[in-house]
Parts: structure tokens; sequence; C-alpha cells
């Protein structure tokens, strides 16, 4: 694997986008660059970071009841949670706090929540955090998951996001393609680069990668 390369945010040097770029497979697509985020979601210093930078996306009128976290982002949710709580964000919840929670994958690859956890998602507003948003496969099926538990989602918060909305819920991001203009997904049986035969160099999902 190359180098890292980085990226500072802007108003917080703790907040630190990670990449190298290449020739990716994800569960979705194929991709140009692949995010380290591992600092930014377990490292303490720069979850909080990041948490706090997210929480400042929100205003006090907004009304949060659970962050659903995808892809290891709970440390950054409790950070979140806290920061939210800080400057005002309520919740509707009896004990006016936040619950942070993230779902359960079944042998199908679908999101599910257990008896003792239902009562997170359902009747709550959900505001859902996850790391990369690219293809949007992930933040369908967790919009998905949270409709059928009887949610409502009011919003998503990524590190990196492609897109600024998905289905009509707005995503809020920390980096975007104007940080990185030339990131690329493309769909697996659709990828130019595996048509001029570049080899993939590592497989990765929301733990990692794996180097081929």
């Amino acid at each position: 694997m190359q180098d890292y390369k980085k990226i500072d945010y802007a108003r917080n040097k703790d907040v630190v986008l990670r990449y190298i770029p290449g020739h990716f497979a994800t569960p979705h697509s194929h991709v140009n660059y692949y995010m380290d985020l591992s600092d930014m979601k377990s490292r303490q210093r720069e979850a909080r970071a990041t948490g706090e930078e997210m929480a400042e996306m929100y205003l006090a009128s907004d009304v949060i009841d659970t962050i659903l976290c995808l892809n290891g982002m709970e440390v950054v949710g409790a950070y979140l949670a806290n920061k939210l709580t800080k400057a005002g964000i309520v919740s509707a919840n009896a004990h006016q706090t936040m619950y942070i929670t993230n779902p359960e994958y079944n042998v199908s690859g679908q999101m599910m929540f257990r008896e003792n956890t239902q009562h997170m998602i359902r009747g709550k507003r959900v505001l859902i955090l996850i790391d990369t948003a690219t293809t949007g496969g992930t933040l369908q099926s967790a919009i998905g998951s949270v409709n059928f538990y009887a949610g409502q989602v009011v919003g998503i918060s990524a590190i990196f996001s492609v897109s600024t909305q998905i289905s009509g819920i707005p995503i809020r991001s920390l980096y975007s393609t104007k940080d990185l203009p030339d990131y690329m997904g493309y769909s697996v049986d659709n990828c130019p680069l595996c048509r001029n035969q570049v080899k993939i160099d590592a497989i990765c999902n929301g733990f990692g990668y794996s180097s081929l």
C-alpha cells in the first residue's frame, strides 16, 4: 500500500482525513480512494474532535432521540451526543437524553434490532451516523431498517460523503468531493479500472482493508 495522504479540517487540527489513492473493492462498488478513518473512530482525541465538529452542523431547534452508529462510529457517536446535548439539542425521551446504538446484521445482511433495543428506534427521531457515504447502499439499508421498526430518520451525518442527500434526507459531512474532486466510485460491473486491468489493491469495508 502507498503512503497515506491527508486533508486537515480547517477549523480543528485534530480532525484529519487520511486516504490512499488506488483501486479498491467495497461491498457496493469499486473506488479510487481508500479512506482510512480508523484513528478518527478509535483514538480518543480525534474521535472527540470529529464528534464535536459534526455537532456544529445542528441547531438547537433540532430534536434527536437516537444516534444510530454504522461502521464502528460508536465512539464518535458518544462525543457527538455529548456535544449536542450541551449545545441545547433536545430529546423527546422521558429522561431527556439520547440513545447511542448500532444495528445487528442477520444472515442475509439485513440490519435488525432485537426486542431489548427496539425501543431505541420505535417512535424515535433517529440521526444516522456513518463514516463514509459513497454509493448510498448502506444508508438505504439503514433508512429501511429504521422505517421498519417505526422510527423516523431526521438526518444523516458522515465524515466523508459524495452526496448531500439521500431519499430526501440531508447528509451533513465534514468532507466531500469538494475536498477530493477526483474521487470516483463505480459499479462492480462497470469499473473502468477493471476494464483497463488495473490491479485491485485491497478489499475494504467498514472494518478496514485487506491487501491483495
